[in-house]
């Protein structure tokens, strides 16, 4: 049986990692997997898994050694601050689009989610309905947005030149994740990888702009 630890200022999930990390080192004398603590605690990604642990060791809860196999050791009960949470609606794709369902906003079930420290979000984002979305594809390495990385972002139908963009593409039914740009003839979706080109709308064409980026929560390769 997990015993259930209250921790100050601790979100709901940052509260259930800490208790189950505490009940498995007690039961098999070493710490769990990054698969495991996600598995045993609701959480499907091990990138969402990987951004709660990196949250408790900034608040001094844990301690991380990423050069080993289940590096992790609780350490105190530093509060983290106050949590707000953000729904992880789906996929977007980070190369080029592909169609929907398998780029659509409702891959994940209703209730997965992540919290997030309000003192880590930008001032002017905080209060601020906000949704995330995994992100599928290579197509924005140059600006350290990799495959698996969840991408926090705040609803918008507006976008300024060089903003990193969610936009759905009705006449092709696709979604993708790029930099905007507005030209002379129409609108320019630019990836940040040299090897990939740009794709190029007409005026003509419908364009739809869902959300733009505000925060990305890295993933974080780990050993089981």
């Amino acid at each position: 049986m997990m015993m259930v630890r209250k921790s100050k200022g601790l979100g709901e999930r940052h509260q259930k990692i800490l208790d189950f990390i505490e009940d498995y080192q007690r039961k098999y004398k070493h710490p769990p997997s990054i698969r495991e603590i996600g598995e045993n605690c609701g959480i499907s990604s091990t990138s969402v898994v990987n951004y709660y642990l990196d949250q408790l060791e900034k608040s001094g809860h844990i301690e991380r050694d990423r050069k080993i196999s289940r590096g992790l050791r609780v350490i105190s009960q530093t509060p983290v601050g106050e949590m707000f949470r953000v729904p992880v609606l789906g996929r977007i794709v980070a190369g080029e689009p592909i169609p929907v369902p398998a780029s659509d906003f409702n891959y994940f079930d209703a209730e997965e989610s992540v919290e997030i420290a309000t003192s880590l979000m930008p001032s002017r984002e905080k209060g601020k309905e906000l949704f995330a979305l995994e992100v599928q594809g290579n197509s924005m390495i140059d600006a350290m947005v990799n495959e698996g990385d969840i991408v926090v972002m705040k609803p918008t139908q507006e976008a300024r030149n060089g903003d990193m963009v969610a936009v759905w593409l009705p006449d092709k039914n696709e979604t993708t994740l790029k930099y905007f740009y507005k030209e002379k003839d129409g609108f320019r979706l630019q990836p940040a990888n040299p090897t990939m080109k740009p794709i190029m709308v007409k005026k003509s064409e419908p364009l739809e702009i869902k959300g733009k980026v505000v925060m990305v929560i890295r993933k974080v390769e780990v050993v089981s």
